[in-house]
């Protein structure tokens, strides 16, 4: 049984939805709404992508685990970076303060969503590719759900629904 004062966390890859979806699942639920690159980058004054550049993938990682690890607080719809299950303590950590939701969409929808990788600050090696990164994260996301909800190419107010839906019948 999920608690209701327990917040909800978003992971996926990039261009799932999950800032989308996470704005219009806080404003259904009422909850407030954390976005935890927001968060970073505000902290860093950097963008992704300069975090990146200027730390390493493996300190940006760092960067993301420790933001995660001091998240608290309750009733909060947290959307967080498709990296974020890099690192299995913050992940963990996330799962005791949050009813943890996968959006997730195969990998041509993900193609068509997805440009410009480095611009948008994803974390990845520069010598991966896309298929790659979703071969490698897709063990990780679904090792860590507590609902798995598919995207495809639904519409955030429909993926929301699904969302508000399946914590329903989680309560």
């Amino acid at each position: 049984m999920i608690s209701q004062d327990l917040s909800v966390a978003l992971i996926g890859m990039p261009a799932v939805g999950k800032s989308t979806v996470g704005v219009l699942l806080a404003k259904q639920l009422g909850y407030e709404f954390l976005d935890t690159d927001i968060v970073i980058q505000t902290r860093e004054n950097m963008t992704l992508a300069q975090i990146i550049k200027k730390r390493g993938l493996k300190g940006f990682l760092d960067i993301e685990a420790e933001c995660l690890l001091g998240l608290g607080g309750k009733r909060q719809v947290i959307s967080t970076g498709g990296s974020v299950i890099y690192r299995e303590q913050a992940m963990y950590h996330l799962k005791k303060i949050a009813t943890v939701i996968y959006l997730h969409a195969d990998l041509p929808t993900l193609l068509n969503r997805l440009s410009d990788l480095e611009a948008r600050g994803v974390a990845i090696d520069p010598s991966s590719s896309i298929y790659a990164l979703y071969k490698e994260r897709t063990p990780l996301y679904e090792k860590f759900y507590d609902i798995k909800i598919a995207c495809g190419q639904k519409l955030p107010g429909r993926v929301t629904a699904d969302i508000a839906a399946a914590l329903a019948d989680q309560i």
